[in-house]
């Protein structure tokens, strides 16, 4: 309830802050497409392992939309020079990604029960998110859009709605017993549908192909406040963190 009531207040503040804007100074719109490799850092495989990080990847793409208060769609014209309409944009959007993941490891290799139990389990991880950030462009914004500068580097913090629906299931047989599941996930996993929040910081840069148009890439990291995004949810003993993935993406962006 608690996290749910932060992200409230978040969206409050940015719509707050574009409200404002619209009435003072007027803003203009963004749209953009973007894709690209998803990590997923969960409870398949081992903690830190190079394996793993480089095995259970995925792909996301995502739709995005800014809010920029450089410029006025009502006539098309600069706004008024302030700090705020120079150096920040309010971004929503809308992705989603698809991982699939194995017990890639030292341990999943060895031959034991353990070990067959895990190299022959296979899950997959769907995620749907919405939500919106706040951008902060160290550099002129207007300079960028004018075409004074080439680049554009960035930081975004924001939170999404997320909704999530795991997949699990092992060629020993259906999961859950002795027989079919590592002793540290039995009674431990929950392929139902869920939805919680994720908390995002992300790292990007523009690079102006057209007056109208930008390249965008970006490092973006997700933290899932929810252990099941992936299905399986270890005791405490095995667990130390929540789910969260690691998103590099390339996108286009277009000025309307």
């Amino acid at each position: 309830m608690r996290t749910r009531s932060r992200l409230v207040v978040l969206v409050y503040f940015l719509i707050a802050c574009a409200l404002q804007s619209q009435a003072q100074f007027g803003f203009s719109h963004e749209v953009g497409v973007i894709a690209g490799p998803v990590a997923f850092q969960s409870d398949y495989g081992e903690r830190y392992d190079f394996d793993t990080n480089k095995g259970n990847v995925g792909m996301g793409i995502g739709i995005i939309h800014y809010i920029n208060f450089a410029y006025r769609a009502d006539c098309n014209c600069y706004s008024r020079d302030t700090y705020w309409n120079d150096h920040f944009k309010i971004r929503s959007q809308l992705n989603y990604s698809v991982t699939t993941l194995n017990h890639l490891s030292e341990l999943a290799e060895r031959n034991s029960i353990g070990g067959l139990q895990l190299r022959s389990m296979e899950g997959k991880a769907k995620v749907l998110e919405l939500g919106a950030h706040l951008e902060y462009y160290p550099l002129s914004i207007r300079d960028f859009q004018n075409g004074g500068e080439k680049w554009a580097p960035y930081i975004g913090l924001g939170a999404h709605y997320v909704n999530y629906k795991p997949e699990a299931e092992s060629s020993l047989g259906p999961l859950g017993n002795s027989i079919t599941t590592f002793p540290t996930f039995i009674d431990r996993i929950d392929t139902s549908r869920g939805s919680t929040i994720a908390y995002v910081a992300d790292l990007g840069v523009r690079y102006k192909l057209t007056p109208l148009s930008d390249l965008l890439i970006s490092s973006a990291w997700h933290y899932y406040d929810d252990n099941y995004v992936d299905g399986l949810s270890p005791d405490n003993v095995n667990n130390r963190a929540n789910d969260w993935i690691w998103w590099f993406n390339v996108g286009y962006i277009y000025y309307l």
